[in-house]
């Protein structure tokens, strides 16, 4: 008995002076908190299945996204090679409506007669090709099959460094491939559009990316497409820990014109610029090298006509700070000819806010459509018809060219922004769609004859076909 009793004295002290523990255990599904101090007999069985906790739990946007990511195949029944040296290209497209309207790349399908896109399910169907976009690397196209898996574009701006995010594409012909990365760093610049309106801001992310996911999707944790796979850096040609994708807003802008116009127009700031060095910061009274800064103002530009001008640093855009040119075109990229936007700029120790009107390449604010027609973007350039005003004002008919595309076989000619033609071969042509038939109708040698505005002329170019 007085054992007993000595046993429970001595329980009772160890409870009243001794703190509960608190054990927590995460258990498959959401459930309270186990504490050992509630009586609750625990088994002793280990669990093995653990819920992941947000955001490494990659099941749920992994479900969502496979179903709607296809395989493209382009075929080249011509036997020519796209600029990465392909007969028959391959690669990854995002289903984006119900409708079958599928986002890809621009180089997955270029030189493509006849596209293929072969689904989750293992169906295949011929695709049309709604439009494309160089300057972005993006490409639309339609497959006639209803009621389709899809993703929800995603908020892109709303990323951040650090964030995880998946990369579901083809790769090596491997159907709806899955790979995890975080999110490495934002509005990266890597200089692989040959085209002088060429828009650079990547997402940089290390998930795995291989040949066959460009034209894939990146998705959040969510399940949302946040981006469009487009490239990786790479020595073996394989992965090597970075890859890049089109940013979600940007190219949901490309592909409403698209879809829409079948062009994108898109409105142009009226500057040159680059990246603010650390040198000139310091001469202009800056903290750090982040804005850009303004080396030319076009005139009658929506630049010039806000007040804008050469040594101004822009800072924002739309009250979003911007501290490289690929951040700030990639923003710009996002409007349209007319629209306003709030630009923000440094000058002479001061903080100033304006808003331009955006234009098009002719500084108007029309919606110009701009024709990158395949054959078009194969030599190198881009195109459009004379405005009714310029054949009146310059007496003439013809095609202008607004850009052309570096190491191309136009840019091989010198040949430069601007140049009208007026005949090929010597035959005259009006309008794009002339001088495309007349260009398809050449074999060998092909000779442009026209001038520019503000020079002298005729000029002549040739090159071979």
């Amino acid at each position: 008995m007085v054992a007993t009793i000595i046993s429970l004295a001595a329980i009772a002290i160890y409870d009243h002076y001794t703190e509960s523990e608190i054990t927590i255990i995460q258990k498959p599904q959401n459930t309270s908190l186990v504490r050992s101090s509630d009586n609750i007999l625990l088994s002793g069985e280990i669990q093995r299945h653990f819920q992941s906790s947000y955001p490494t739990d990659f099941t749920e946007a992994a479900k969502k996204s496979t179903p709607a990511v296809v395989y493209i195949r382009a075929n080249n029944g011509s036997g020519f090679q796209n600029r990465r040296g392909f007969e028959n290209a391959a690669g990854s497209g995002v289903i984006i409506s119900p409708e079958g309207y599928i986002a890809t790349n621009n180089h997955v399908i270029e030189n493509g007669d006849d596209i293929v896109v072969v689904l989750n399910d293992r169906r295949e169907f011929s695709a049309e090709v709604i439009g494309t976009d160089p300057t972005t690397d993006l490409a639309l196209l339609k497959i006639d099959a209803g009621e389709l898996p899809y993703l929800v574009f995603g908020n892109s701006d709303s990323l951040q460094v650090g964030e995880w995010v998946l990369a579901v594409g083809n790769p090596f012909r491997l159907q709806s491939t899955v790979t995890a990365g975080i999110v490495s760093a934002k509005g990266r610049n890597i200089n692989i559009l040959d085209t002088e309106y060429g828009i650079e801001s990547f997402i940089q992310t290390d998930a795995a990316v291989n040949p066959g996911n460009s034209g894939g999707a990146l998705v959040n944790t969510n399940g949302e497409l946040v981006g469009i796979n487009t490239a990786i850096i790479t020595y073996s040609g394989r992965h090597e820990g970075y890859s890049f994708a089109i940013p979600a807003n940007l190219a949901m802008k490309v592909i409403y014109d698209l879809k829409e116009f079948g062009a994108v127009h898109r409105g142009l700031l009226g500057i040159q610029a680059r990246d603010l060095s650390l040198d000139r910061a310091q001469q202009l009274g800056l903290d750090s090298p982040n804005g850009i800064f303004v080396e030319r103002v076009t005139s009658e530009s929506g630049a010039q006509e806000a007040g804008i001008r050469r040594g101004d640093v822009i800072i924002s855009i739309e009250g979003r700070r911007v501290n490289t040119l690929s951040e700030m075109l990639e923003l710009l990229g996002r409007f349209r000819p007319g629209d306003e936007v709030e630009v923000g700029y440094f000058r002479d120790g001061e903080e100033l806010t304006t808003t331009p009107m955006l234009k098009n390449q002719l500084n108007t604010t029309d919606l110009v459509t701009v024709r990158n027609d395949r054959m078009l973007t194969d030599l190198g350039f881009e195109l459009r018809d004379l405005l009714p005003a310029e054949s009146r004002r310059l007496e003439v008919d013809g095609v202008k060219v607004i850009s052309i595309y570096r190491g191309s076989t136009i840019a091989r000619t010198k040949m430069e922004p601007g140049y009208i033609i007026t005949k090929v071969n010597e035959k005259p042509v009006s309008s794009v769609d002339e001088l495309i038939e007349k260009l398809e109708n050449i074999s060998g040698r092909v000779f442009f004859e026209g001038h520019y505005e503000k020079y002298p002329g005729p000029w002549w170019y040739a090159f071979h076909k």
